[in-house]
């Protein structure tokens, strides 16, 4: 028997409603001044997709609505929690004393590599994500509990933020099932 693609209504996903009521993945996404309005609209639908707490856009991140992020987005930005920040180290240090571990994602000195770095279902995370050119501010990556360096084997010394961003969480959701 060949394998026959699913149609939209046969794959049982839940409306916003059901996902506002969901039991959310303890992950934050940090978005800290990303340019892309179309990253941004990528990364609203990643968090969608992993059901994850809440999205903090920080200084230049552009915010909903905006024809650029929805054509991205496809509807996520009313279904993931989301509010803007100005400053993202008061946000840093805002989480930090709520218990959140900080997690930068950018390469640096004494960084973790992903497959490394081991987590808890029964912590909350929030996982920092830099300017397309800048990356993540070094204020931001001074005041973090750890950096995160996602592993690369090529010629090239970054990824796409929103790509960065889709390998993150699904690591993190992975090792949180199984932890």
């Amino acid at each position: 028997m060949k394998n026959r693609k699913l149609k939209n209504s046969e794959l049982d996903r839940v409306d916003v409603e059901g996902f506002k009521a969901a039991t959310k993945t303890p992950l934050i996404i940090i978005l800290d001044n990303i340019r892309s309005l179309n990253n941004i609209g990528s990364v609203f639908r990643t968090a969608d997709a992993f059901l994850i707490e809440k999205i903090y856009l920080c200084g230049i991140t552009a915010t909903p609505p905006h024809k650029d992020i929805q054509k991205t987005a496809l509807g996520a930005t009313e279904s993931v929690a989301w509010e803007h920040v100005e400053n993202t180290e008061d946000l840093i240090v805002s989480l930090k004393n709520e218990g959140v571990t900080i997690c930068a994602i950018e390469q640096a000195e004494q960084s973790v590599s992903l497959e490394k770095y081991e987590v808890s279902k029964d912590k909350t995370y929030a996982v920092v994500f830099g300017n397309e050119v800048k990356g993540v501010q070094q204020t931001v990556v001074t005041e973090s509990d750890v950096v995160i360096e996602i592993p690369q084997y090529g010629t090239k010394h970054s990824l796409n933020i929103s790509v960065s961003t889709g390998v993150v969480v699904w690591d993190f959701f992975k090792k949180m099932q199984l932890s």
